[in-house]
């Protein structure tokens, strides 16, 4: 198992690519933090990775509060006193254009960039200690809207693009520390967060526009929220152990184009 007996946290734990992260990562020995602002899901999901044989506890909290991120990181430092795995995944595609109003800016800077950003600093005595403990592994989601932005979408660019940067000094923060901070940035990802990316509720209008993108993409396919987790896992586990501060595309060969 390449994670067997450690501590992992998981943001937007409760679906899509968190969900398939947290299960991973419980299918690997680990034991898994599933923060969602959704009771239902997350419990949903915490029973599924119980029911599979793993271990797993739900924390339900609003991202956009400091005040309980804080309260979260406390928690874990308390309990646990150390964590091995944060997986930074919150995010939302937000308002598109760039007419926008003051609280679609700040919702998406809060959801996208801050929450990650504080929640990092929050749990970095307990990283340093998981550290100690064998190595520690920071990721984030980015996207590949961070890395070759989007017209479609200035606001979500920006915030991508902000975690690639932190990433880096981040990492470059750490590394003596034995905390290992990475990224991947998702192409098209098959999950419901699709209704949000294209702004429209019709299941076959939905479906139209996802065959119809999936045709600007190399592989001619978009990726399954499990392909992101495999890579995540990468990140997460030993067998990255000499990677640090670098955004890995998983995007089925857009940024090669």
């Amino acid at each position: 198992m390449l994670l067997k007996d450690k501590i992992a946290l998981v943001t937007a734990g409760a679906s899509g690519m968190g969900r398939a992260a947290a299960e991973v990562f419980a299918r690997e020995g680990a034991h898994v933090i599933v923060v969602d602002v959704n009771e239902e899901n997350a419990k949903d999901t915490v029973a599924g990775i119980e029911s599979a044989g793993g271990s797993a506890v739900a924390e339900i909290v609003n991202v956009r509060d400091l005040g309980a991120l804080e309260a979260l990181a406390d928690r874990v430092q308390q309990q646990h006193g150390k964590l091995h795995v944060l997986y930074n995944n919150v995010g939302i595609p937000g308002a598109a254009g760039q007419n926008l109003t003051q609280e679609e800016w700040d919702t998406s800077i809060e959801i996208n960039a801050r929450a990650s950003f504080f929640l990092s600093g929050y749990l970095t005595e307990a990283l340093k200690a998981g550290g100690a403990d064998g190595g520690a592994s920071v990721i984030f989601t980015s996207s590949t809207s961070g890395l070759i932005g989007s017209p479609f979408s200035p606001l979500y660019s920006f915030t991508k693009g902000g975690i690639i940067a932190l990433v880096r000094s981040m990492a470059l923060a750490l590394a003596t520390d034995g905390v290992r901070v990475n990224a991947v940035a998702p192409g098209m990802v098959d999950t419901p967060g699709l209704k949000g990316f294209f702004r429209i509720d019709d299941p076959e209008e939905i479906q139209r526009r996802k065959e119809a993108f999936a045709a600007t993409i190399p592989m001619a396919r978009p990726s399954q929220p499990e392909e992101i987790a495999n890579v995540v896992l990468f990140l997460a586990s030993s067998l990255s152990s000499y990677v640090t501060g670098v955004t890995i595309p998983v995007d089925g060969g857009v940024t090669a184009k």
